[in-house]
């Protein structure tokens, strides 16, 4: 699959603040507005906060509140303590959190709405900032392609933990550069990812609700292929489409493209057009104990030029295919594939079967999963010429048309099927294939001499 890279476009504001403006504000002395304000100021509230109130916020003024939450941000951050916005509905349009800048509000009770079709919250180059308990309204307004409701960029150690971001006209967090937390958050209603993360320094993103986007649900990305570290674990992450189409880079719950080393578990996958977890020269990703189902194609997927690979201890429950490890013509390798449940797989269409458990092509060990209900092939091993060295041991496949499919097409290389138990596979238990074609007798009843490249033994077959 191929993915081409959106990056928004930038705004005039964003422009001012590039060009050194954002420096001189964040390092200046607490504006003249908000220093009169403060003279006297008890700050005994929530954790030592400043209510935004008290420099001249308006809990559900109808106008625009930029302004005057600017400077009580600015305010609070150049005497060390965050903002607390009471309940109520404040009109924003790019309000930006300063070095040091907190803006605290109550659980579902304090929204901000961004205001035509632009970001509510920005950050450029600040660390430490946070958003706590802050509900961010896009309205579905259009926004700037690859825009989000809250864009962060060189932030870091940032966080961003309990708000809501809902009904984003494009994305509704996007993260370049940052490292920090994102913890605990609830997105939906997005046109399109729920999260982008682009080039992290360190990023954990967990405990979240992602839900109803039109395009995917969190994006972890890379400008070029590196290590990425991120970890992405114990969110839900539920009915995601695939509005723009294409052949995977849509429709997908987590999707990993060019970053290495990041690791994807124990999240609840559901509902997904396409895929829960897509890894796309995504070299040393971790995809472990996630529990999956009702995927329109691969649940688990490790394609193109990826090295390193473990899928272990997941959870798969009715997918076009189970788990596929695959583009060795692009340099996709060496991988584990262990302990993983799959059951329920179905056919899509004449051209593009699937049915599939898990396939895999390269330098992979296949090991003590179960495949369950497989309408194709329970384990398939290798495309034409694109097999080498993989290892299929103690599996067991049940109920499949075909138990395990192995290449024995011109150039293909070898193959260990052993002490797998195969159970009611109505074509056979091991088949050559030359591509989808079977070739081969039962290989786990009769070895055939013209593929010395095979071992196949101990098998039990019933």
């Amino acid at each position: 699959m191929g993915h081409r890279k959106r990056r928004p476009r930038c705004l005039d504001r964003r422009q001012l603040l590039t060009s050194g403006l954002f420096a001189t504000v964040a390092t200046a002395a607490t504006p003249a507005f908000a220093q009169d304000r403060l003279a006297g100021l008890s700050i005994d509230g929530l954790r030592g906060s400043i209510d935004a109130t008290t420099l001249g916020a308006v809990p559900n003024f109808a106008g625009d509140q930029t302004e005057v939450l600017q400077n009580a941000l600015y305010a609070a951050a150049g005497v060390g303590n965050p903002v607390f916005l009471p309940p109520g509905r404040y009109v924003v349009n790019q309000l930006i959190l300063p070095p040091g800048g907190h803006l605290v509000g109550v659980p579902g009770a304090t929204q901000l709405v961004a205001m035509g079709g632009q970001s509510a919250v920005t950050v450029l180059g600040a660390r430490n900032v946070s958003l706590t308990a802050i509900t961010v309204e896009g309205l579905g307004q259009p926004m700037p392609d690859g825009a989000g409701l809250v864009e962060l960029t060189d932030a870091p150690d940032a966080v961003i933990r309990d708000c809501l971001f809902s009904e984003a006209g494009e994305n509704g967090l996007v993260l370049r550069k940052v490292s920090g937390r994102i913890e605990n958050n609830t997105i939906k209603g997005c046109r399109r990812a729920g999260l982008f993360s682009d080039d992290a320094k360190g990023l954990r993103i967990t405990g979240n609700t992602v839900q109803d986007c039109a395009n995917n649900g969190i994006l972890v990305w890379r400008s070029t292929q590196g290590e990425d570290g991120t970890i992405v674990t114990e969110n839900r992450i539920e009915r995601i489409a695939s509005r723009d189409g294409g052949e995977g880079q849509n429709g997908n719950g987590v999707n990993v493209f060019r970053a290495g080393a990041v690791t994807v578990a124990n999240n609840r996958i559901t509902d997904c057009a396409f895929t829960a977890v897509r890894a796309n020269a995504a070299s040393t990703v971790h995809i472990m104990g996630n529990n999956c189902a009702r995927l329109g194609e691969v649940a688990l997927y490790a394609e193109f030029s990826f090295e390193g690979a473990l899928i272990a201890n997941n959870i798969i429950d009715d997918a076009a295919t189970g788990i596929s490890i695959t583009n060795f013509n692009d340099g996709g390798r060496l991988a584990v594939c262990s302990g993983n449940l799959i059951r329920n797989l179905k056919t899509r269409d004449h051209y593009d079967r699937r049915g599939v458990g898990i396939f895999a092509e390269a330098d992979t060990v296949v090991n003590g999963n179960i495949v369950e209900n497989a309408p194709v092939m329970g384990i398939g091993l290798g495309w034409g010429r694109y097999l080498r060295d993989v290892n299929a041991t103690a599996n067991v496949v049940r109920d499949a048309a075909i138990g395990i499919g192995v290449s024995v097409a011109e150039g293909a290389g070898a193959a260990l099927i052993a002490d797998n138990l195969i159970s009611s596979a109505r074509q056979g238990a091991v088949l050559g294939m030359d591509f989808d074609r079977v070739v081969t007798g039962d290989l786990a009843r009769q070895a055939d001499a013209r593929f010395p490249q095979l071992t196949v033994s101990r098998n039990t077959v019933v």
